[in-house]
């Protein structure tokens, strides 16, 4: 069984010829799927970079209010997944590097029915704003359309 949650998490990883791989993949069962990157220390610009996106590329529509309540809320939740629960960057001193995907489609491949989902991944690297203090850090937020 494919979930939307894993397509997100493995396209977020992925590189190279296996993120080629897995985009095919995914849009062959049905997933609408984008990928970028974000660094920032202003939590409003990781919003803002994962809202732009989806919408430049068709994920969501920008005059449907559900579509972007429901990105809202699924970054929103790879968002405290990635601050651990303390949500703050800069505020915190602390600073991100991010790869972000963000895809749409079923829940899972095998129940079709249950309508569409959106799931956003950050994936990367947070810490203090100095080079080193770094380490890896992953969030992942799924909301119902």
């Amino acid at each position: 069984m494919e979930s939307i949650g894993k397509t997100a998490i493995l396209y977020a990883l992925a590189d190279g010829e296996s993120e080629t791989e897995i985009r095919a993949a995914a849009l062959k069962k049905g997933y609408a799927l984008i990928k970028g990157k974000v660094g920032s220390m202003n939590t409003e610009k990781i919003f803002a970079a994962v809202e732009t996106a989806a919408q430049r590329e068709g994920l969501i529509r920008k005059d449907y209010y559900r579509d972007t309540h429901a990105l809202y809320h699924a970054t929103l939740d790879a968002f405290v997944g990635i601050c651990r629960g303390q949500l703050g960057l800069g505020n915190m001193l602390r600073t991100v590097g991010l790869i972000f995907t963000v895809v749409r489609g079923p829940r899972t491949t095998e129940q079709v029915e249950d309508g569409e989902w959106l799931a956003v991944v950050l994936y990367g690297m947070i810490g203090a704003p100095v080079k080193g203090s770094e380490h890896e850090t992953i969030g992942l937020g799924l909301n119902h359309l």
